[in-house]
């Protein structure tokens, strides 16, 4: 037996690579540059002398048996495999670090052993091989990685070893997940599933230092980023991995999601796929930002105008941003002044802040709650027009004939105190003792007049009953009920009325002035006989399928179903970006005579502005449909009152008390079938997550 050699002969032990292991052999033969050997299996195999790698020995004379030298294999093998799993890798990294670029497998075994043999220098070359973060092996020696190049490596192997370990695991959980959820069993604790409460097991998954924690907090985010359907992440790769073998389900993510206990029953995933942050706790980044606007405003701050300002929203507004105050002129005419709140005067367009707020581009107001576009800080606080607190106003001053036509606008900055902040209910209860020069009698007057102004300009005035949802409970225990709210015409009528009136006003103004604004437009031409309100739900329906969808762009067209022939909101301030921007704008031209943006800066916010804009616009129609079919599934037993709005091969049934539509078969209900006619029905195969919604049964009234 000797030491290494450098052309192994046969009866020397060798060894090669192969699928990524080290296999030791013993050569039989060799020949014209090839060699015949013999495995630790007992197999043969040829092998091209280039594969051989540079740790050949020792070399054993004599004649031995098949068995022997097995013996021997196994014997060198084992001896190796010891002598590898005391040897670092990364201590001889730096122990050769700047000394030498590159080196043989003997040289690092020296730095180790005096004289080291075969099997230490194989044992020394074995972990080098594994070690790819640190060498790379260039026969018949090892390169030495740069620090960097060692730091860059390793940190992409440790990555790439996490990945391995939240696939290995996500694999059978999601699996088992989605058993679980199918039979509707809770789903046990990591590895396996954490259970339905997200508690901790035995292995604590949700500590995040220890491995199994930091894998189920991996497969938590691939879970969360799979509903935010997100693209060209790590956790998107992850899930393209994990949802193979699993059904082709929309809300797969969603399903796994909840069963696993990552997000309560009735988890609002559309907020995540629209990537909009729910609640304030967004806001909290920007505190700084808010604490400087609050002392600019503090520093601009004037005496109110005397005008007792009244605002009038639902009970549970609180974000208020417009108030009004009419009187009557002589000649029968009116005074409007409507003082719309204004965020605008201390904003920093373009700021980070300014940017989160865009990419929100709206308030929401869904059932389990309100999410509020601006800080709660801004919207809730410095600038809502809040009883008996002075605050930054754009008046729009109108002045209106007998008949209720508009003959003047002037918009002015100023500062208001609210005298009250109402409802429409006690609005509509004060008619009934309030004089006819009262703010009440005269707000409804004029909003009657306006109203009555717009239908001859072939407006669709479409009113509906207006369902209130309320949620009760939290989670999987959570009850739905669907209620009306009280109706209030004349002080509805009057607010929605001075609200077209001043962004109607706007996009006129704009256009006077040639200051670009964002208009809402729907240039389509309807027909004569749509003018008018329309109450019954077989009349809603009818013009409402005349209409179509409103665009938001800086040409000011008409807004056919308003009546209005340029339209730029900006009575919303504090809940609408777009309004936002118009009152900046307005502001800008009366503050330095120019405005802020010139059309075509604006033009080029616009394609975003709209995008987000439309994503807050499903949200805020998809979500309540969403909790109707959850109240629909709590009460399958119960009859809902129907009405027919349309016949066909699928009859279109309209449901006033909860504004829902349902398609029923044209056999289920009878030969004859015509607008208005009246059902009941009884609903069954109720999914509020696919949307899905039929009728079992159902009976003319």
């Amino acid at each position: 037996m000797s030491s290494l050699v450098r052309y192994p002969g046969p009866g020397c032990v060798v060894e090669f690579l192969h699928g990524n292991r080290t296999n030791v052999a013993w050569v039989l033969a060799e020949q014209s540059g090839r060699y015949r050997l013999l495995l630790a299996n007992r197999r043969e195999t040829k092998l091209p002398a280039a594969r051989v790698l540079p740790w050949a020995g020792p070399v054993y004379s004599g004649e031995h048996s098949r068995e022997e030298i097995v013996d021997i294999l196994t014997r060198h093998d084992q001896e190796r495999e010891a002598l590898a799993a005391g040897v670092d890798p990364a201590e001889l990294w730096e122990l050769a670090q700047g000394d030498v670029p590159r080196a043989s497998a003997q040289w690092f075994a020296s730095l180790l052993w005096d004289d080291p043999g075969p099997d230490r220098v194989a044992a020394v070359g074995r972990r080098m091989l594994e070690q790819k973060s640190h060498f790379k092996f260039q026969p018949p020696d090892f390169d030495i990685h740069p620090r960097d190049k060692v730091e860059a490596r390793t940190a992409e192997l440790e990555a790439q070893q996490r990945r391995e370990r939240v696939v290995g695991a996500g694999q059978s959980l999601f699996r088992e997940l989605w058993d679980c959820h199918v039979k509707g069993r809770p789903a046990p604790v990591f590895p396996d599933g954490p259970d339905a409460t997200g508690a901790p097991g035995a292995q604590d998954q949700n500590d995040p230092e220890s491995e199994d924690g930091d894998t189920a907090q991996a497969l938590r985010a691939v879970l969360l980023a799979a509903m935010a359907e997100e693209t060209g992440t790590p956790e998107a790769a992850i899930w393209a991995t994990l949802k193979k073998g699993l059904p082709e389900d929309p809300h797969l993510p969603l399903l796994l999601a909840q069963t696993w206990g990552v997000v309560p029953e009735h988890f609002n995933a559309q907020l995540l796929a629209e990537g909009y942050a729910w609640g304030d706790a967004w806001s909290d980044a920007f505190a700084d930002d808010i604490a400087a606007a609050r002392q600019r405003l503090a520093a601009l701050a004037r005496e109110p105008e005397p005008e007792p300002y009244v605002s009038v929203d639902s009970a549970t507004t609180r974000d208020i941003d417009d108030a009004f105050f009419v009187t009557r002129t002589p000649g029968g005419g009116y005074r409007l002044r409507l003082a719309l709140a204004c965020p605008a005067l201390t904003w920093d367009f373009g700021s980070p802040l300014d940017r989160a707020v865009r990419e929100r581009a709206s308030s929401l107001y869904l059932p389990e709650g309100t999410s509020h576009m601006l800080p709660e800080a801004y919207g809730l606080g410095l600038y809502s027009l809040d009883r008996g607190q002075p605050r930054p106003a754009l008046v729009m001053d109108c002045a209106l004939d007998a008949e209720g036509a508009l003959t003047a606008m002037q918009p002015r900055l100023t500062w208001v105190r609210v005298a009250e902040n109402t409802t429409y209910e006690a609005l509509e209860a004060a008619l009934a003792d309030a004089g006819p020069d009262s703010q009440p009698a005269l707000a409804v007057e004029l909003g009657l007049k306006l109203r009555a102004r717009r239908i001859l300009g072939g407006a669709v005035v479409v009113d509906r009953p207006d369902p209130s949802i309320t949620l009760t409970g939290q989670g999987a225990q959570t009850r739905v009920d669907i209620g009306l709210r009280p109706a209030c015409p004349g002080a509805q009528t009057a607010v929605s009325e001075f609200m077209i009136l001043a962004n109607s006003a706007a996009g006129d103004w704009g256009r006077e002035h040639g200051v670009a604004l964002i208009h809402r437009t729907q240039d389509i031409t309807l027909p004569g006989d749509a003018a008018g309100v329309w109450t019954s739900p077989e009349d809603a329906h009818r013009v409402v399928r005349l209409m179509a969808p409103t665009c938001q762009e800086l040409t000011p067209r008409r807004h056919a179903t308003i009546g209005a022939e340029a339209y730029a909101p900006l009575t919303s301030p504090l809940r609408r970006y777009a309004d936002l921007a118009n009152m900046a704008q307005m502001i800008h031209v009366l503050e330095h005579g120019a405005p802020l943006w010139e059309a075509e800066e604006l033009g080029r916010m616009l394609p975003h502005l709209t995008a987000r804009t439309e994503a807050a616009g499903r949200i805020q129609r998809f979500r309540p449909r969403y909790w109707k079919l959850v109240y629909f599934r709590q009460n399958r037993k119960e009859q809902f009152e129907a009405v027919a709005v349309e016949d066909g091969q699928l009859v279109t049934l309209a449901l006033p008390r909860e504004q829902m539509y349902v398609r029923v078969p044209r056999q289920m209900l009878g030969d004859k079938i015509y607008p208005g006619q009246r059902f009941l029905i009884r609903l069954h195969k109720v999914n509020p997550l696919t949307n899905e919604l039929r009728v079992a049964e159902a009976w003319e009234q």
